[in-house]
């Protein structure tokens, strides 16, 4: 995808529609920066904008992502091939950066926790600050393995190892699922069966 390119489509059709910044940010729910943004290529839109950025524009996702308009429909097809290639590769690479992010935010919680609790128990401290330490660790360490777990199941998808089936589960099925890694006992949804669901970036 040419990011450039696709800044200035998505300027010109903002112009043809009459719209400004502002006007297509707020339709959109967003702030203007983040179009100013899409438009001198500093960042792309997100999936999950795009076809309600496409509809104000009156572009078809395809288009959006080709940076002009398609009209023969062998240029619209080759089109489509390469932007959904190109589509899967934005949401992987958008998957794997939460992942990390999940990675950072555990550590953070869980250090902590771990230095706290050692102090706790092995220093010479009073039961007073004995009881300050461990409050601060939980209070450290539950809201950041909530937000890790939040990350693994919002980025990519489980695929069910019996019938292969891709799904998003809800957050309490990832939290009360026993787990090997990022390998999660659960349900599948499709099939019914319980196996270790594995992570997968994309669809």
């Amino acid at each position: 995808m040419d990011q450039i390119k696709i800044g200035k489509f998505i300027a010109s059709c903002r112009k043809e529609k009459n719209l400004t910044q502002a006007q297509l940010a707020e339709k959109l729910g967003i702030t203007d920066r983040a179009v100013s943004k899409w438009e001198t290529a500093k960042s792309m839109p997100d999936t999950g904008l795009m076809p309600e950025l496409c509809g104000l524009l009156g572009i078809s996702v395809n288009e959006l992502l080709s940076g002009e308009k398609l009209n023969l429909m062998e240029d619209y097809r080759k089109n489509a091939e390469s932007n959904l290639l190109a589509l899967k590769e934005m949401e992987e690479s958008k998957n794997r950066a939460l992942l990390k992010l999940e990675w950072v935010i555990g550590y953070m919680g869980t250090i902590p926790f771990l230095i706290l609790i050692f102090t706790a128990s092995f220093g010479n401290v009073s039961t007073i600050i004995r009881a300050i330490l461990i409050g601060l660790a939980i209070v450290l360490f539950i809201p950041a393995i909530y937000f890790s777990l939040k990350l693994e199941r919002d980025a990519g998808y489980y695929e069910c190892q019996h019938c292969h089936e891709r799904y998003v589960p809800t957050l309490k099925q990832v939290v009360f699922a026993p787990h090997n890694g990022r390998k999660r006992y659960m349900k599948c949804p499709k099939c019914g069966k319980r196996t270790y669901q594995i992570k997968v970036l994309t669809k």
